[in-house]
């Protein structure tokens, strides 16, 4: 008997896109169900949380969404999914406000769970139904297969095609939160992507944990292979690459990937630190000068190529001169956007156990110089593209200063908007595609047309 069809069932995602995937799978399995998906802010029978672990405040956000729920309606089945469940098992059991626990490699049987659970509620199972939705994640070689059924509410659509990581990076959790590196069937990932183009998707966004790594455990990596087959699928217009390192980008892959035509020229390269020494504490496996020519690489077969990346700052140890020696590497090569991040020690990792840990101050400080460096470069990036025709994807409408306007993004993720009553605001219709000529700044994150 189906013991959820009917079910009110409110969801929430944090971290990665990798989780947004996921999250979007889960909840079209459970609508097939029979289940209503409510806003999260709707009282509702099930409140599913797919957490984060990727540092202490991710672990306290999904803390405080799962208590959130609880306490708007005490009487729902409260479900903590995904990677805080994988690092934090015993807070996990120990926590009032969780009724279930689903760990990593079984989300996709998130229905049969949960009905047998609702089935037993009143027995005597317990948080993970005596093992059954949390299985020991390091141990297992399976890629964990889900698939979209139906196109996201969102724009573009994430494609999970990798999951684990075998890095080992002296900061990060995550290989303990998502196990080794497991690659999906390409095969498999290409149905999928065909399915949704003939419903009318136009971008795909490939991702995975360590989505370089895809293919590695099946004997060789296959990560451009794959985008090569993809750029072969009618009706996809753009490919969207997640985070990869710059190891990957040799000369030879870097030419390949310049005659995928559909391949976004937006390249997310993962750097964490511009000094090699910090980079060796981290257990990075490339020095800065590897890193800048991967990016003169990108900028030598790609017209002003979107580059992005990562820093994290107040790295235990990091001194006044290797700040400085990141901040210039950064300076110097004028990232579009750079996402800046301060230390946090997660416990159980080699950097959490290493000496000279800064303080608070020390971090905020110089984070604050990465993001007023940012801030700078990614709009003087965004203003180069005035007066340029560019094709836009168009998503949804905002309010800015009492007026409406359509926002979307061009292959290089620069944000647009036009204003309702203009002439591209008739053809700015969401999904779709249109060129327009940008004739100024909406304000400094977004160009205006």
């Amino acid at each position: 008997m189906n013991k959820i069809s009917g079910l009110k069932v409110a969801m929430h995602n944090l971290g990665c896109k990798v989780n947004s995937y996921e999250m979007d799978v889960m909840g079209q399995k459970l609508s097939a169900a029979g289940c209503e998906i409510v806003p999260f802010t709707d009282v509702a029978d099930v409140y599913i949380i797919n957490t984060c672990t990727v540092t202490n405040i991710a672990d306290r956000k999904s803390r405080q969404m799962l208590h959130k729920a609880k306490k708007e309606n005490p009487g729902a089945v409260v479900v903590a999914v995904g990677c805080y469940v994988e690092t934090g098992m015993d807070g996990v059991k120990k926590d009032e406000c969780i009724d279930l626990a689903i760990g990593n490699n079984k989300k996709s049987e998130i229905v049969s769970i949960l009905e047998e659970f609702m089935a037993a509620r009143e027995g005597s199972f317990d948080k993970t139904m005596g093992g059954k939705s949390v299985i020991d994640i390091n141990a297992t070689h399976e890629y964990e297969n889900m698939r979209l059924s139906d196109l996201p509410e969102h724009t573009r659509a994430y494609i999970k095609v990798q999951d684990g990581c075998n890095q080992f990076c002296s900061y990060c959790v995550i290989p303990y939160a998502r196990g080794r590196v497991r690659s999906r069937d390409m095969e498999d990932v290409l149905s999928e992507i065909k399915d949704l183009s003939a419903k009318g998707l136009k971008e795909v966004v490939i991702t995975g944990i360590h989505v370089g790594s895809y293919g590695v455990d099946k004997g060789e990596p296959q990560l451009i292979d794959l985008l090569e087959k993809v750029n072969e699928i009618e009706g996809i217009e753009r490919i969207r690459m997640g985070s990869i390192e710059p190891r990957l980008m040799s000369a030879e892959n870097v030419e390949r990937l310049a005659r995928i035509s559909k391949l976004c020229p937006h390249f997310h390269l993962s750097l964490q630190s511009g000094c090699n020494s910090v980079l060796k504490r981290m257990n990075r496996h490339y020095t800065a000068e590897e890193y800048m020519e991967s990016v003169g690489l990108l900028r030598k077969a790609f017209d002003r190529p979107a580059i992005t990346t990562d820093v994290i700052v107040g790295f235990p140890g990091e001194t006044e001169e290797e700040f400085e020696e990141c901040r210039k590497f950064a300076e110097d090569i004028a990232f579009y956007e750079m996402h800046v991040f301060k230390y946090s020690p997660r416990k159980g990792t080699v950097a959490a156990g290493l000496p000279d840990q800064l303080t608070d101050r020390q971090k905020s400080a110089r984070s604050d110089v990465l993001i007023e460096l940012t801030e700078r470069d990614s709009k003087a990036y965004r203003e180069s593209f005035i007066g340029e025709e560019l094709k836009v994807l168009w998503e949804d409408e905002e309010e800015h200063g009492g007026a409406n306007y359509m926002i979307g993004h061009t292959d290089r993720y620069v944000r647009v908007a036009v204003k309702e009553g203009t002439d591209a605001y008739k053809e700015a219709v969401s999904g779709e595609i249109t060129s327009v000529v940008p004739s100024g700044m909406l304000n400094d994150e977004t160009l205006l047309v």
